[in-house]
């Protein structure tokens, strides 16, 4: 029987619990129903496609099962949300969530994560006869609580809006029997960690704490020091990675990995009047392509101008509504808008496949930023490419900022209609002719005032064959 904090026929090296590589096989062949997953769950999984698990899964699962507290890193796209939401849903079979007390508890930074997880654990919950619910921002307040009045078994939430259900008595949190804390180093930037800990003292003694992060860094220490008991650690990394980075690198293990083997990393240098010319050939490629710019005004402004130019493009970024921000994301997702525009809001939470292109139009400020931006492309095993645009005066800064990153990357001096811009990119000339923006709702037929409805016109007809009774 394999020792507590590893994986049947997985070599391990270093800390417990580490896997790091030397037989990656051997984890993608482990089967959900091998973990101890519930047979309809695993019959779920199967319905969508999902027969074995990945890496940071089949080594978490066993261990959730069991009821340990656990301290989980893997890179962004390795399966985090399915490695703590399948044991979490399974552990809450048994028993049945009071109104306003759910049994299990997921707390995210963003309100797009919150809901992506809800969207990934839908079926599995389903399956088993679980309630799942959402407490997030940019929506009305009243109807989360009156979802949770039916009863909610395991609740998604951001820390803000569940905070506010509690002091409203929509919700309490002394049922609660496991909770896990996805990116909270994102959370503890976002200025959340008081939050967190009011939250987190108002769980049971007993609850179990699971801790899942792309990136864990001293941020978290506290949390991890205050609340987890004797924590299993499982960190997932790639071999190759690590002995990519040089000596005084971040340890690859703490960041969110945009560095390994799967996804080539260039550097394209541009002349400033050449820069806009270059980015809109590369956002006319085909495929799903992710443009990353500072600010929130930057990116609409080239949105906009890539829609003027005939490439299908839209903006991410805080300062949009909900509803804005969640028609962008789908009409990403769909296809519909293939290039997205986004500032760092979506550098985390925002989990789309198929991202073949990261675009990094304005430099990041520090490693972290680059290697959370870089992971969106490269997901679930796919490769992916990610070029940074840098003018005369950027590039020696930034080539330090990649050491400390950890990143060794090709450097390509391009201007407009480049064959090497290409090559590297897919990038093409734009149509020219422009479109709109493909988020934005299609308004609303038009009456003529002059054409007056037939009487009768728009009543429901009788069916065939049916006499309508005058009694």
């Amino acid at each position: 029987m394999a020792e507590p904090g590893t994986v049947p026929g997985l070599d391990t090296t270093g800390e417990p619990g580490v896997v790091t590589g030397a037989e990656p096989d051997a984890v993608r062949a482990a089967g959900f129903a091998e973990l101890g997953l519930p047979i309809p769950l695993v019959h779920a999984l199967r319905r969508a496609g999902l027969e074995t698990a990945f890496p940071i899964q089949a080594a978490t699962i066993p261990d959730i099962l069991a009821g340990h507290d656990l301290l989980g890193r893997a890179a962004t796209g390795s399966g985090k949300t399915l490695a703590f939401g399948l044991p979490m849903l399974a552990r809450l079979t048994k028993g049945v969530s009071a109104p306003r007390q759910p049994r299990g508890l997921i707390l995210a930074p963003t309100r797009e994560l919150a809901l992506q997880i809800e969207r990934a654990l839908d079926e599995a919950a389903l399956a088993l006869g679980l309630r799942l619910g959402t407490a997030v921002g940019g929506v009305p307040i009243k109807r989360q609580a009156e979802r949770l009045v039916r009863g909610v078994d395991l609740l998604i939430a951001t820390p803000g809006r569940l905070d506010d259900l509690i002091q409203q008595g929509a919700a309490a949190l002394d049922a609660v029997r496991v909770v896990t804390l996805d990116e909270a180093d994102h959370m503890a930037q976002l200025g959340f960690l008081e939050q967190i800990t009011v939250l987190l003292d108002r769980l049971p003694a007993d609850a179990q704490h699971l801790l899942f992060s792309a990136t864990l860094d001293d941020s978290v220490d506290s949390l991890v020091q205050r609340y987890l008991r004797d924590p299993r650690t499982h960190t997932v990394v790639s071999a190759v990675t690590d002995a990519d980075l040089p000596v005084n690198a971040p340890d690859a293990a703490s960041l969110d990995v945009g560095s390994g083997p799967a996804i080539a990393h260039h550097l394209l240098q541009v002349r400033k009047a050449d820069k806009y010319s270059v980015v809109s050939e590369i956002a006319a490629r085909q495929g799903r392509t992710l443009l990353f710019v500072r600010t929130q005004y930057g990116a609409d402004k080239l949105a906009r101008r890539l829609r003027e130019s005939g490439v299908a493009a839209d903006a991410l970024h805080g300062g949009r509504s909900q509803t804005q921000r969640t028609r962008t994301l789908a009409a990403f997702a769909d296809g519909s808008a293939p290039v997205l525009v986004a500032t760092d809001v979506a550098a985390r939470g925002i989990h789309v496949d198929d991202v073949s292109l990261v675009v990094h139009v304005d430099p990041p400020a520090d490693p972290k930023d680059y290697l959370h931006r870089a992971g969106r492309t490269a997901r679930a095993g796919e490769s992916g490419t990610v070029v940074t645009m840098l003018t005369e005066d950027e590039h020696t800064e930034f080539e330090d900022l990649l050491r400390r990153a950890g990143i060794r990357a090709t450097t390509a001096r391009v201007r407009p209609g480049d064959s090497v811009l290409t090559t590297l990119t897919g990038a093409r000339r734009p149509s020219g002719r422009p479109v709109p923006d493909p988020a934005t709702p299609p308004p609303p037929a038009r009456v003529d005032p002059r054409v007056r409805p037939r009487p009768g016109a728009g009543r429901p007809s009788s069916p065939r064959g049916h006499r309508r009774s005058g009694r």
